[in-house]
Parts: C-alpha cells; sequence; structure tokens
C-alpha cells in the first residue's frame, strides 16, 4: 500500500522568518502563513473571507538562504509535508503542533503587488541544500551564480 504526505500551499507570511540554529548547528527556519478562502455565506448571500493559519518549518541550507527573504505578507508558494509535534508542559499537559516542513519555497511577490506577482518569475527553493534558479531573468540567463540585486522580488 502506497502513502502519500504532501501539501502544497499559497498564501502570504504571517510574520517575517526567524532562523535559529540547534545545538548541532543544524539551521532552523519558522514562520506563519495564512492562506484565505473566499466563499459566499449561504444565509446572508455576502462574500467573507476565511483564514487558515500553518505554521511553517524549513530545514538546512534552504533556512538559511530563504529566511531573508521571507517578511510579513510576503506572497509565497510552499509545497512540503504535515508534521505533528507533541510534548507535556511543566505542569503535565500534552501540547500538540502541525507543521508543514517545507521542501520548496518560492517567492511570489507581495500583497502590495510588489515583487514579481501571480507566481511567474519568482525565487524557488527546493529540498534540503539544493537552490533552484528562477525559471527567467537575468540572473537565469546568465547562467551565474544570483545576487541579491539581480532577485526579481527586491
Amino acid at each position: 500500500m502506497a502513502n502519500l504526505n504532501k501539501v502544497m500551499l499559497i498564501g502570504n507570511a504571517g510574520r517575517d522568518a526567524e532562523l535559529r540554529y540547534l545545538a548541532t548547528g543544524t539551521p532552523q527556519c519558522q514562520f506563519s502563513l495564512a492562506v484565505n478562502n473566499r466563499r459566499k455565506n449561504q444565509q446572508s448571500g455576502e462574500w467573507e473571507d476565511q483564514t487558515e493559519w500553518f505554521n511553517i518549518v524549513i530545514w538546512g541550507d534552504t533556512a538559511e538562504r530563504v529566511s531573508q527573504y521571507i517578511t510579513k505578507g510576503k506572497s509565497l508558494y510552499i509545497e512540503g509535508r504535515l508534521q505533528t509535534r507533541t510534548w507535556d508542559d511543566d505542569q503535565g499537559q500534552k501540547h500538540y503542533r502541525t507543521e508543514v516542513i517545507a521542501q520548496t519555497v518560492q517567492l511570489l511577490g507581495s500583497r502590495d503587488g510588489g515583487g514579481s506577482g501571480g507566481g511567474s518569475g519568482g525565487d524557488e527553493w527546493s529540498g534540503g541544500s539544493s537552490y533552484n534558479r528562477p525559471r527567467g531573468g537575468a540572473a537565469a540567463a546568465r547562467g551565474g551564480d544570483t545576487e541579491p540585486d539581480d532577485l526579481p522580488f527586491e
């Protein structure tokens, strides 16, 4: 029997990414992602937005690369898997936290219309240690290293 644990989200960063290092030296980046769903209220007929919040965690070299670019309001595409952690607090109460462990992060632009917009030409980071160059733009055309000034969302 096959198994699948895959999540694909498009939304806006709810806060700036926080980069930290574990005792082992492994980088970890965390932030929240807001995903809106617009639906029509059956009783009033009015359109209303529902916002679902996701806890995003990125590990390794990718965490270091993207942490400086993920700021509150930035539009993102996230692909990864779900993971739930449990722990007991000092009073013995059990806590649960469901997180999306991101394997691909693509910057789509900001909520205010800046950046690359709509997912075309945004930078994409994948896996624990690899960086996928943008599908377009000067840096991709040159085939050289991407400099911060070359990034389409800054």
